[in-house]
């Protein structure tokens, strides 16, 4: 099999098969950043260019890593120290950017759809980072490589995923991979954080957090944005945690295992207590390497390559 598509911009649309293509090189990678010299000259004489109008630490950094690691030339850009500031549209950055002949851009931005504008704009392949409340595929795809290394398979696992469901990329893209995967969905948290349109997804929906722990195999927990508490989506941050937060007396409650995901940053206390983070339930650092791993694929079939192979140490 070959991964044809030339941007990754979504998962929404792609198919059990290339899913599971881009894991399976993925883990490929993850063998090399095992080694003593976790680097491979895959991608040497590609550059690549981050594009991050939005503040960001773990996906910056996962991407600019797996671009090292696979011996890429990469330069990124931040919002805040760059022509943005100056009145620079999207669209001049884009044309700057292609006569810099660039071959793959990844974007981060605050608007949904600004990185399928940019594949009108430019030659090079795009990848997105995240765009506004429609999705974060890479994001989507370490989710469903840290289950399907724990379970195997995804065909039947119960997948709930609780909170702030209404603003998530993240949430959205794990809708879409996690369903293709052959995974049950259910969607749980105060109705004000609902999409009005949820039931599209077909995916269960609770309002009452015991009941979806109940139902689950897997609850992947969103981050509260707490940055869109004065808009009163929910009462207090502690009120929210009293209702929705992931205690261990809690997951207790539901007397089964249940494992955690949370694509980060964490707000310890709020969406789920310190020690659970931290518990023997959490997947969360192995999503972090995953991440890199994940990356370092995506790049790799973006610029043409045939997928799941040994890279040879010797040629480092």
């Amino acid at each position: 099999m070959e991964f044809n598509r030339k941007h990754l911009l979504e998962l929404k649309g792609l198919t059990r098969e290339e899913i599971t293509f881009i894991l399976d090189t993925a883990e490929s990678f993850k063998e090399v950043l095992k080694r003593p010299i976790p680097k491979v000259p895959t991608l040497r004489g590609k550059t690549i260019v981050n594009l991050f109008f939005e503040p960001s630490t773990r996906t910056r950094i996962s991407f600019e890593l797996a671009q090292k690691r696979l011996s890429a030339d990469s330069v990124s850009f931040t919002a805040a120290t760059s022509s943005v500031l100056k009145g620079e549209t999207l669209r001049d950055t884009a044309r700057n950017i292609e006569a810099m002949n660039i071959d793959m851009v990844v974007i981060r931005h605050g608007a949904s759809g600004a990185p399928h504008f940019l594949t009108q704009c430019v030659k090079a392949s795009i990848i997105n980072a995240g765009d506004g409340q429609h999705e974060h595929p890479t994001q989507g795809l370490l989710d469903i490589m840290t289950l399907r290394e724990k379970f195997k398979t995804l065909e039947k696992l119960k997948v709930a995923i609780i909170g702030d469901v209404a603003h998530s990329r993240v949430a959205r893209s794990n809708i879409y991979g996690l369903q293709a995967m052959g995974a049950e969905v259910a969607l749980c948290g105060p109705p004000t954080m609902m999409p009005l349109d949820a039931e599209q997804w077909q995916a269960e929906i609770f309002y009452n957090l015991d009941d979806a722990l109940a139902w689950a195999d897997v609850v992947n927990v969103l981050r509260i944005q707490l940055e869109r508490q004065q808009k009163g989506l929910f009462p207090s941050t502690r009120e929210y945690h009293k209702l929705y937060g992931i205690t261990r007396a809690r997951v207790e409650k539901a007397k089964k295992e249940i494992t955690i995901l949370h694509p980060g940053p964490i707000n310890r206390g709020v969406e789920i207590e310190s020690e659970m983070a931290d518990s023997e339930f959490s997947l969360i650092l192995d999503q972090v390497t995953n991440g890199v791993a994940v990356r370092m694929a995506v790049l790799y079939l973006l610029s043409g390559g045939r997928g799941a192979e040994r890279f040879d140490e010797s040629t480092n």
